[in-house]
């Protein structure tokens, strides 16, 4: 069970990440909208684009469209035909099998392949609705509440998050889920969905081109000024 921080706590870090949220939009600019999607969708994309550089995700989801038509197609073609489709991003032979069975999941247990009518249901109850198919987690949960027309609050934290986050001495080292939890303490009341898909957004690209997994450019990153394990790389030298 979680608990809440004391209220000068929660000033504190409600006070530093919106300092960093600034930082980031001063840097790079207000991110570009997204592509709001239908919950369906959005998990199929979110399911295969794990450890999948986002323009692969994107054309193979693309190119999924036109193999089968529809997502009842993709639904009920082979595990075979489905992993050779997707043969693009990372795991492929572990994502077709669990992309069908979500789908086919979703059919029986609904009756129908549709998410819409997710939309009636509580956040939590949604996310849990969804972690039950293999494959589903807290991230991917979070991306569909988030990133779907359900935009729902929630922060999806991917790896580039993680690595930034614990960087900064937001979160110890910890998974997704639990990362999120302990972030989602410290978010502002004020910040809606959509801004917390903008934050989810300036913080993949800080560690996709600033900093990364073996070489951060801490001299280069506009969080230079407070992140302590920056201020020790600058200091060291």
């Amino acid at each position: 069970m979680t608990t809440d921080l004391f209220p000068e706590a929660k000033v504190r870090g409600e006070a530093r990440l919106e300092e960093i949220q600034a930082l980031l939009v001063a840097h790079f600019g207000k991110s570009a909208e997204r592509e709001v999607r239908d919950p369906l969708t959005q998990l199929i994309y979110s399911m295969l684009a794990s450890r999948t550089k986002t323009e692969d995700s994107e054309q193979v989801l693309r190119e999924l469209r036109v193999r089968f038509g529809d997502w009842e197609g993709l639904r009920d073609a082979p595990v075979g035909e489905i992993e050779r489709a997707i043969e693009a991003v990372t795991f492929a032979e572990q994502k077709a099998l669990r992309l069908k069975l979500a789908l086919v999941g979703i059919t029986a247990r609904y009756g129908s392949l549709t998410l819409d009518f997710l939309a009636k249901y509580r956040t939590e109850k949604i996310r849990a609705w969804l972690e039950g198919f293999e494959g589903v987690g807290r991230q991917v949960s979070a991306a569909v509440v988030n990133f779907s027309t359900l935009r729902r609050r929630a922060l999806c934290v991917d790896a580039h998050h993680l690595r930034v986050t614990q960087r900064l001495g937001l979160t110890a080292r910890a998974d997704a889920g639990v990362t999120e939890e302990r972030l989602m303490r410290l978010v502002p009341e004020s910040w809606t969905a959509e801004m917390l898909d903008e934050h989810h957004a300036l913080v993949k690209r800080l560690g996709q081109t600033v900093c990364g997994f073996e070489l951060p450019q801490c001299g280069e990153c506009p969080l230079r000024g407070v992140c302590a394990t920056g201020a020790k790389r600058l200091k060291q030298g």
